[in-house]
């Protein structure tokens, strides 16, 4: 018996805005308002909804698994790990945010370092919105750790706006999430106040202006830039925005600000886009009988896969994560889960990736049912193909750098097969960093190999000395240096700093391999790297 299920959210997977056309926002030339507005005046424009905002100052540390040991999130910044959030035993061993690794390690040997995660964060937030969609139809999705709720049709449902606000803050805290939460007349007034930390239900939309003004400018989220204009020119709060020539105020700091600022207060429309769950696909098949036959558990799966092939297409979907679940009688289902670097919708190419991982797989007991999940779906991006032929007209097939990077992960696993991404940064033990191949698209992943790349891809962890006959270095032999020097000397603002000389060298071997000597300190030569 075969049966397919659908899973998804009440409403359409495409995000649509909140308000109508007629609502869109008006250039400023053409909205002027001088002062607040009347009362019954923006009881017109925005009362008719109540939004409901969820901060999550810690994301980025709650966004991993709960940890008995102290923990501490880093990020990178110019080439230096620095702590940016620490939960509550790290803080007690005098760690804070703006160290280096180095300096809290030093504080707390034991001290558990995570590099912050921002897919992973960015996963958590679609899963939150996917839980509060219980309490609202309108979801917004806003910045890295803003969520938006419009509650003014869900009061009467949940009893009252009190019993709503327990509900989603009780929630929000068994999940263990840090929240700081507000209720305003207008989206941005929400956002901002919720951002300042203040636990405020404002109804009335005559009410908000006045709590809005000593609102500190870092609420805004404005660019640092403008920031540091305004508070240079003695400019604090909100309140002393609003009390600058509106005219100065959009030359000088941009149109786009001032919209803001009416936005907040209700003077303008601000339309919302509203977040989606997107469709999940679910389909089971019982066997006849207990099967170890791995070739007729493949076929089962390949039709499994024709029926996800089906869903995909009418939708024009893909999905980059797939999980089989083998499940037996009287023992734990055996899952295989699969990856791929693009979204894609072939039966063809997720059966040749199942194939080569099922040889690999153990089997407890023989299997009576099977099952396929397919991850999160998203829009598939096609392109027109060309239809190459060899001389006697059949086509030529080859596999992709993004094939040879799925089949070699489904051949030995994730962890053994990591792309690299170039980084902004002229030191080489800085310029490159590793990168999940099924979590980012492979094109990002092996840019620099495609054009190629003129340092080795094999970096040592630590330049390795060399010794020197003559001046000149050995390494299985006397080096002949092929081209440079590329001279590099950066670094110069933190403990890293470096002044090198690099080469390309060849050994008698034929071995091409990346040396430096330094600048700065005795003239050794150094191995940093091998080229394929």
């Amino acid at each position: 018996m075969r049966r397919a299920r659908n899973t998804r959210s009440l409403r359409a997977a495409a995000p649509t805005p909140l308000q109508t056309a007629g609502q869109a926002s008006l250039p400023l030339a053409d909205v002027a308002p001088r002062g607040d507005l009347p009362a019954t005046e923006l009881a017109s424009t925005a009362a008719r909804r109540l939004w409901f905002c969820i901060h999550l100052p810690q994301l980025s540390l709650e966004a991993f698994a709960a940890h008995d040991a102290a923990l501490a999130v880093l990020e990178e910044r110019q080439g230096v790990h620095r702590v940016l959030l620490v939960n509550a035993k790290a803080a007690a061993a005098g760690v804070m945010p703006g160290q280096s690794s180095s300096a809290a390690l030093a504080l707390l040997p034991e001290l558990k370092l995570e590099l912050r995660d921002r897919l992973n964060e960015q996963q958590v937030l679609e899963a939150l919105a996917n839980w509060l969609e219980q309490f609202s139809s309108f979801i917004s999705i806003k910045g890295h750790d803003l969520l938006l709720l419009e509650i003014a049709g869900s009061l009467r449902l949940f009893d009252g706006l009190q019993n709503l606000r327990r509900q989603i803050a009780t929630g929000l805290e068994k999940k263990g999430f840090t929240a700081a939460l507000a209720i305003a007349p207008t989206p941005l007034g929400a956002c901002w106040l919720a951002r300042a930390g203040q636990r405020v239900c404002i109804r009335e939309p005559g009410n908000l202006a006045a709590r809005l003004r000593g609102l500190p400018l870092v609420c805004l989220a404005w660019p640092p830039a403008i920031v540091e204009a305004l508070t240079g020119m003695g400019i604090a709060s909100i309140g002393d925005c609003l009390r600058l020539p509106r005219e100065g105020f959009a030359r000088r700091f941009g149109a786009a600000r001032l919209l803001q600022l009416d936005r907040a207060l209700g003077r303008m429309p601000d339309p919302q886009r509203s977040w989606r769950a997107t469709e999940q696909f679910c389909v089971e098949h019982e066997l006849p009988e207990e099967q170890t036959d791995r070739k007729l558990l493949l076929a089962v799966c390949a039709g499994l896969l024709q029926v996800l092939e089906t869903f995909l297409l009418s939708r024009q979907l893909g999905t980059q994560r797939l999980e089989f679940s083998f499940f037996h009688l009287r023992a734990a289902a055996t899952t295989s889960p699969l990856g791929c670097v693009e979204a894609d919708r072939s039966a063809e190419r997720w059966l040749d990736l199942l194939t080569i991982r099922i040889e690999g797989l153990h089997f407890k007991e023989p299997v009576i049912a099977i099952r396929l999940e397919a991850g999160a779906t998203q829009p598939l991006q096609t392109a027109s193909g060309h239809l190459p032929f060899n001389g006697r007209g059949r086509c030529v097939g080859h596999y992709s750098m993004t094939q040879l990077a799925e089949r070699l992960t489904a051949r030995i696993g994730g962890h053994s097969v990591l792309g690299i991404s170039t980084v902004a940064e002229h030191r080489p033990q800085y310029a490159c960093t590793s990168r999940n191949l099924l979590a980012n698209k492979v094109n990002d992943a092996l840019s620099f190999v495609r054009r190629g790349f003129k340092r080795p891809l094999w970096m040592l962890p630590e330049p390795a000395l060399l010794p020197a006959e003559q001046g000149c270095p050995v390494h299985l032999g006397r080096l002949r240096l092929l081209a440079g020097p590329e001279r590099l000397e950066t670094g110069w603002w933190d403990e890293h700093g470096i002044a090198r000389d690099y080469y390309t060298a060849i050994n008698s071997r034929g071995m091409r391999l990346w040396v430096f000597r330094n600048r700065n300190v005795k003239a050794n030569w150094y191995l940093h790297g091998f080229f394929a």
